[in-house]
């Protein structure tokens, strides 16, 4: 069978690991970013051809199954339905986009088009959340009665002298760049959300970023469950918590560390959480660190979809889901402090 092709568009930090799973399963045949000089590292490292325009590499004439979109995520709507709409399936880091009415525009064009169009949330794969997902769905917990979200991270003023983070526009917000695959994971555990207060603030990023540098939420879900979210990114000097707990009628978890990669306690009436300790570290960029190294994962996921028909991990739909939590958050933040 022949490998599956892959282009990615894009060719900052995250790039890189984009490239070495494009390798591992299947084939990267062509980079392009505006700015040639990153374009042209990638592409001397892996042999290929770069390009500085996507119409440009789209135009190529290039055998490509694949497009990674791995730009700033204001770009993320209009690059992605211009690759489906050229012939191509799309694979887009998050946030899927920055709005819910980008998100529809997509998942209209995925299916106008016939090709799939995959989302990143790698974090499902950490094996303490797998385990969790797994006790869930078993109703392990009983009668689910509140949760709480704590993203405790560091993202000093360097991180934001990038040209586009910390930018309305193209950033988007903290809840956007930082903390999206932590709300993905809310709609997975617990399904949709019927109302949301939030109060943000930018503490510590004054005339640096546009936004919220740190929130608290209160939120109810449909099904009845109560929450909260407290999310900051002015950890002192380094990231210090990821974690979830979840309070049922008869179990109790804390999914901790810095990246939801560890059990912090659990308790049971009748069932104790079993997994492995993930094999794999953070995303290291550096000065900071990110999500868990999963990717491979997911690119081992979509050559399954695509060659043997094997299902996506995580629909379209649940990455509109997300965008949709997040702009209910930033709409009351809005209504609060008007």
């Amino acid at each position: 069978m022949k490998k599956t092709r892959f282009a990615i568009i894009g060719c900052g930090k995250i790039a890189q690991r984009h490239a070495v799973h494009s390798q591992n399963f299947g084939e990267l045949v062509a980079v392009c970013d505006v700015v040639g000089d990153k374009a042209t590292v990638l592409a001397d490292q892996y042999h290929v051809p770069f390009f500085t325009s996507i119409v440009d590499l789209l135009l190529a004439g290039i055998e490509i199954d694949v497009v990674v979109i791995c730009t700033p995520n204001g770009l993320h709507a209009n690059q992605v339905i211009l690759a489906l709409k050229s012939g191509y399936h799309v694979l887009v880091e998050k946030p899927m986009a920055l709005t819910s009415n980008d998100c529809k525009a997509m998942i209209a064009a995925a299916e106008n088009s016939g090709k799939q169009l995959f989302t990143i949330v790698q974090n499902r794969f950490n094996p303490p959340v797998m385990a969790v997902k797994k006790s869930l769905d078993d109703k392990m917990f009983g009668k689910l009665y509140s949760i709480q979200l704590t993203c405790l991270w560091n993202r000093n003023h360097t991180y934001y002298s990038d040209s586009w983070r910390g930018t309305k526009n193209m950033d988007g917000g903290t809840l956007f760049t930082q903390f999206s695959h932590f709300i993905d994971l809310l709609y997975w555990f617990f399904g949709e959300v019927k109302s949301v207060y939030a109060i943000s603030k930018n503490a510590a990023h004054a005339g640096v970023i546009a936004f919220e540098d740190c929130g608290v939420v209160a939120m109810e879900f449909v099904n009845g469950i109560i929450g909260s979210i407290n999310f900051s990114v002015n950890s002192f000097e380094k990231n210090r918590e990821g974690s979830l707990t979840i309070l049922g009628e008869k179990g109790i978890v804390k999914i901790g560390g810095e990246y939801l990669n560890t059990i912090e306690y659990q308790h049971f009436e009748n069932h104790q959480l079993e997994y492995l300790t993930n094999p794999n570290e953070a995303n290291d960029y550096g000065t900071y660190k990110g999500s868990m190294r999963n990717h491979d994962k997911v690119y081992r996921n979509i050559v399954d979809t695509l060659q043997y028909g094997k299902p996506f991990y995580a629909m379209p739909l649940e990455g509109l889901k997300t965008v949709e939590i997040i702009e209910r958050i930033y709409q009351s933040v809005y209504h609060n402090t008007m």
